[in-house]
């Protein structure tokens, strides 16, 4: 069967997981802040150890998006958004396969747990999720250094 936004687009229903593996972190953020990392395609290399560039036909995905990442190997995998509950998850089928998905949970007003879930056949990829945790944690705590610098305008 072909890969299409209308076989595949799940809209604000509760996600019926398939079997997986979790990779989490808890991030101290708000759940909108993590959201713009996660949705945000011109951000995806900052944290994606497997992306070295994006080419989407929007900046910020949602349901049905789709587009091309390239690999660290060099070679372009075309993706597209299949799963989508805007503010809380989204996951996604590149080379017409189920990958990752990418949820939040609000623990408080401070604080978000970021899941990525891992298909059982891509197990070891878990690794790489976990340091993409690590990584997304990074660019939130440094774009909130950056906002709490004051300017010489100040």
């Amino acid at each position: 069967m072909e890969l299409t936004p209308k076989n595949l687009l799940i809209y604000n229903m509760p996600i019926v997981s398939l079997p997986h593996l979790s990779a989490s972190r808890i991030i101290r953020t708000t759940p909108e802040k993590l959201w713009d990392v996660l949705t945000d395609t011109r951000r995806w290399t900052e944290w994606g150890p497997t992306v070295k560039a994006v080419r989407s036909d929007t900046r910020y995905i949602q349901a049905g998006t789709k587009g091309y990442v390239k690999t660290t190997l060099g070679f372009w995998a075309p993706f597209v958004v299949t799963e989508w509950v805007e503010g809380q998850y989204w996951a996604w089928h590149v080379f017409n396969i189920r990958a990752t998905g990418h949820r939040i949970e609000t623990i408080d007003t401070t604080s978000c747990r970021l899941v990525f879930e891992v298909p059982l056949w891509a197990a070891p990829y878990a690794m790489v999720c976990k340091l993409a945790a690590h990584r997304i944690a990074r660019c939130l705590q440094i774009g909130d250094m950056r906002n709490s610098i004051p300017s010489n305008n100040d």
